[in-house]
């Protein structure tokens, strides 16, 4: 129609009534009752009118027919059915309806004037593509399936959208071709529009604008599927968005509130912190909660009264409140919680627990400005949503763990769980903050306490050395055979030459072992002489035969002789791994007394720091008992640890011993992460000085003497100041009670380090009688009840 007709496509419409005519016609022939009669009544009437059976190309035209029309469709909708059926007459795919239903009337009344209806997502394309296949449906009789499910969009008059399913019955309408057309459509070009469906101009060559005429008239049936399509956008935007902060807050807030019908609902997210029993802003950018409203988190006692709270939490209920104030005046309990919601002008509200896999995230926040809108009936809709939105939060938070866990691990490093919490508090600043190209706090955490503890191989670099030199001389003896056999079956220069050259590393291996003695012997062996061996070109059997021996005796790995410092290396490995070990499972039940970092390090031993305060953890009251608590634990633990390697040492195969050493210092410290390094390190001059007395002490003599303070057998505890003998003295009193030290205590002077003077030391021999008996957890409590008691 000329009025109608702004999309261009192969399609001219043209309105008729010939079909309907036709069938008044047979009613009218063939009917003798009052069928008939009517029929003929209808027929002189339009007979006037022959524009009704030839066709219409103008609105205007329609408009002046409009009761006549409205006639002669009176039986293809019914009166009875007006206020019923969303019907109307149409042109199939174009944007153009007349004779509707008073139902369909009122939509587009509410809807307003300035409304344009439109199919959803039908673009001009695919309106040129439909209508050439409904020509080669009609015409030429093949039968492409080429619907999809179409919609209108159209708003009610307080604003709610809602989506109307498109059925279209084209049982009255013909298509003829014009003089543009191309009738000869043959089974090849059917073939290649198959295949070419996005191909517009493929379809445009066979279809030209305008050279088929679309005569008659359709039927559009719609169906309201608002809450189906609601939930079907719903999922699909939390499907492509990805992420729930993603999501345009007016097209979600829009999508519920045509599944609620309620024109001013509004959408909220609260977190939960079961932990910490918290109700938490999210870390969503567009979704705020209206439970929180102008803080990032409160308590969740502070909200609501416990059995509100039961009712969310523990029950994993709704809470509904269909009338904010009615329930105000019936639960004083509560009347912080509704008195926040009115303050916002929320009359009444669904409070959703999301949950998925027994982790509590949150809960959806329903909430609209008049009373009764939302209650306990269309609560129920939310079961067909719930589970898009629960996984869509499961994926966020899931996603934005994992995006943290990155940041922490990149930017910091791999860190103990007692400081988690605050390295994941920077994280989030951060990507809250992400566009603002702040950089990356460091972290730090003051006024702790440090503990730290070593278990030594004792003379591990000289039997290092040791095994060295053994394995070298051994390669060395077996290669100068070697060479020695070869050079008697056959006379070669070279072989003369590696003769000499192996001679000389042997007199230098009867020396001292020099630091790059090593390197270079490995280097010449792999590097010159086993290239020499594996080309070596021989016919003898013999000479060939104890190369390949040769070979055989090496390590695969390194193809060196590695058996002296095989056993060493496996000794050590099990030294480190038995005593870091217990020391780890030791050290779960050490947090337990009170939350602190830990961190070990495995070199010639297993070395350990422990940091304790109120800036560690926060969240727990700080008691000086509990330094002492871990001080007397750490103390204990060492003893295990001496006993464990007691018990393992006669397995092992190489001979080795460990000391063991504390260093005790009373001043609290600051640390920092270091960032370049990934790693905590004292932060400041004066706390430094601990630092340096822990790198030194191990290796540090008795004053005047030349006798190391750490021995086998005993444990070192180093200090300065006398409260902290006091109170040492006082633990291995307690220790000896409990046969982990045996009598006698040693206090030592040590040896000044540089920048550091003033150091003690008491030592006290181990007991490795009982260590299969020792109690495995001793408190401050016990050990001054113990002592009181002697």
């Amino acid at each position: 129609m000329k009025d109608t007709q702004h999309k261009k496509g192969p399609l001219v419409a043209r309105i008729s009534f010939h079909k309907v005519l036709e069938k008044l016609e047979e009613i009218a022939e063939n009917d003798i009752d009052y069928r008939a009669d009517y029929a003929r009544a209808l027929l002189k009437h339009a007979n006037n009118f022959p524009e009704l059976r030839e066709g219409i190309d103008d609105v205007e035209t329609l408009k002046k027919h409009e009761a006549l029309i409205r006639n002669l469709l009176a039986d293809l909708f019914p009166t009875a059915l007006t206020h019923n059926e969303i019907k109307a007459a149409a042109i199939p795919f174009f944007n153009f309806t007349f004779n509707h239903t008073a139902r369909f009337e009122k939509i587009l009344a509410d809807a307003g004037m300035d409304f344009d209806i439109t199919i959803r997502n039908f673009d001009d394309q695919q309106f040129y593509i439909f209508c050439c296949c409904l020509i080669l449906n009609d015409y030429y009789g093949y039968h492409f399936d080429f619907s999809k499910p179409l919609f209108y969009d159209i708003p009610d008059s307080e604003g709610i959208m809602h989506y109307y399913r498109i059925m279209y019955n084209a049982d009255f309408m013909e298509i003829i071709p014009t003089d543009k057309a191309i009738v000869d459509i043959t089974p090849e070009d059917v073939s290649m529009l198959m295949d070419n469906f996005d191909d517009i101009a493929v379809w445009k060559e066979k279809f030209p604008e305008g050279s088929w005429l679309s005569k008659g008239f359709g039927i559009v049936s719609l169906y309201d599927a608002t809450t189906e399509s609601a939930i079907s956008n719903l999922k699909g935007n939390l499907l492509i968005n990805e992420e729930f902060d993603g999501i345009n807050k007016e097209n979600f807030e829009g999508i519920f509130r045509s599944i609620f019908k309620i024109s001013d609902l509004r959408v909220g997210f609260t977190e939960v912190n079961t932990e910490d029993n918290l109700f938490k802003l999210a870390p969503f950018d567009d979704i705020k909660s209206h439970i929180l409203k102008d803080v990032n988190e409160i308590n969740c006692n502070a909200m609501f009264c416990s059995d509100s709270l039961d009712e969310i939490l523990q029950d994993k209920k709704y809470l509904i409140v269909s009338d904010v104030e009615r329930f105000l005046k019936q639960n004083p309990e509560d009347a912080g919680f509704a008195s926040h919601l009115l303050s916002q002008n929320i009359k009444s509200c669904i409070l959703a627990p999301i949950i998925k896999n027994g982790r509590f995230y949150g809960f959806i926040e329903l909430v609209s400005s008049r009373a009764k809108e939302l209650n306990s009936i269309n609560a129920n809709k939310l079961g067909y949503i719930m589970p898009f939105i629960t996984d869509t939060i499961e994926r966020y938070y899931s996603e934005l763990q994992n995006e943290i866990d990155a940041i922490i691990q990149n930017e910091y490093t791999a860190i103990h769980h007692s400081v988690y919490w605050k390295f994941r508090e920077e994280a989030m600043a951060h990507l809250h903050n992400r566009n603002k190209n702040e950089g990356f706090k460091e972290i730090v955490f003051r006024e702790i306490y440090p503990l730290y503890g070593q278990i030594d191989v004792k003379g591990s670099s000289n039997a290092r050395n040791i095994t060295t030199e053994k394995d070298l001389a051994r390669q060395v003896q077996k290669l100068l055979q070697l060479f020695r056999y070869i050079f008697e079956e056959e006379k070669l220069p070279f072989i003369e030459q590696h003769i000499f050259e192996l001679e000389n590393i042997e007199d230098q291996l009867h020396e001292s072992l020099k630091a790059d003695t090593e390197a270079n012997i490995q280097n010449y062996i792999i590097g010159e002489v086993h290239p020499v061996l594996k080309h070596f070109d021989t016919t003898n059997t013999s000479v060939r035969t104890r190369i390949n021996s040769y070979f055989a005796a090496l390590d695969e790995r390194v193809q060196m002789v590695y058996e002296s410092r095989k056993d060493f290396d496996e000794t050590l490995s099990a030294i480190n791994k038995q005593m870091a070990a217990l020391l780890d499972e030791k050290q779960e039940e050490a947090q337990a007394y009170f939350p602190h970092y830990y961190e070990r390090f495995k070199t010639d031993g297993v070395e350990h720091n422990l940091y304790v305060g109120a800036s560690i953890s926060p969240k727990h009251p700080y008691n000086p008992l509990y330094l002492s608590n871990l001080r007397l634990w750490q103390l204990q633990v060492m003893c295990e640890m001496e006993n464990a390697y007691y018990n393992i040492k006669p397995n092992l195969p190489y001979e080795l011993d460990v000391t063991s050493l504390i260093l005790v210092f009373s001043s609290p410290i600051s640390i920092r992460f270091r960032m370049d390094e990934k790693r905590f390190d004292v932060d400041g001059t004066y706390n430094a000085r601990y630092e340096v007395v822990k790198k030194r002490i191990d290796k540090s003599h008795i004053k005047g003497t030349q006798e190391r303070i750490a021995q086998k057998g005993k444990i070192t505890i180093v200090f300065t100041q006398k409260k902290e003998e006091l109170e040492y003295r006082r633990y291995i009193q307690f220790l000896q009670h409990k046969n982990l030290l045996e009598a006698g205590i040693e206090l030592l002077d040590v040896e000044d380090l540089q920048g550091v003077t003033g150091l003690k030391a008491l030592r006290v021999p181990i007991s490795y009688k009982n260590s299969q008996n020792a109690n495995s957890a001793y408190t401050y409590d016990e050990l001054l009840k113990e002592l009181h008691r002697k």
